[in-house]
């Protein structure tokens, strides 16, 4: 469990599910249907819901490509994070909120895979967080024109890579949608 003393909860973390950066993105619609089954089954069993959205020089905030998902929508109490960083941490509210949530076990879903999903899952478990990460609940754009490998390859890589994630005190793996129940026994 979390090497994090006194924080035995456990939060879904929603990261840049926002309309700029998954329009495209592979196998969108079937991803953002799992994220809001996963918002739907947190609340139900009132496991906090963490909201992360970017901004920067190509996704200007206030523009309608910042935007959440019209899909998926914040709840009024649920903390909604503003980085500019790949890492959901760096310069952010992040830690200050799951701390005093006594969160420390997070459940990731969102985008971009091989960007901010990636920095963010290795961000908290570097900070002594479990992280676990639902294989189909993320997703990436096509960067095959940079050299990378096509979206599925990336997602089915990150899936793979994360599964054998391991390091002292900490748990690390992946989940599918249909079996996270928020309940301890399966996420």
């Amino acid at each position: 469990m979390t090497t994090l003393t006194d924080r035995p909860n456990t939060a879904l973390l929603v990261v840049d599910v926002q309309s700029g950066v998954v329009e495209g993105a592979h196998e969108r619609d079937a991803v953002v249907a799992n994220i809001g089954s996963l918002v739907e089954r947190a609340r139900r069993a009132e496991v906090p819901v963490v909201w992360v959205r970017h901004s920067d020089e190509g996704l200007q905030k206030g523009s309608d490509d910042w935007r959440i998902v019209s899909e998926l929508a914040p709840g009024d109490a649920e903390p909604l994070i503003e980085k500019s960083y790949g890492d959901s941490f760096e310069d952010t509210a992040l830690e200050a909120v799951l701390s005093g949530l006594g969160i420390g076990r997070l459940v990731v879903v969102g985008a971009e895979t091989d960007a901010c999903i990636r920095s963010t899952l290795h961000g908290a478990f570097v900070r002594g967080y479990d992280a676990i990460l639902v294989c189909d609940a993320h997703t990436t754009g096509d960067k095959t024109a940079w050299g990378a490998p096509p979206p599925d390859q990336v997602i089915a890589h990150t899936n793979l890579y994360w599964t054998y994630q391991t390091a002292p005190g900490r748990t690390a793996g992946t989940i599918e949608t249909k079996d996270v129940t928020f309940d301890g026994s399966t996420s």
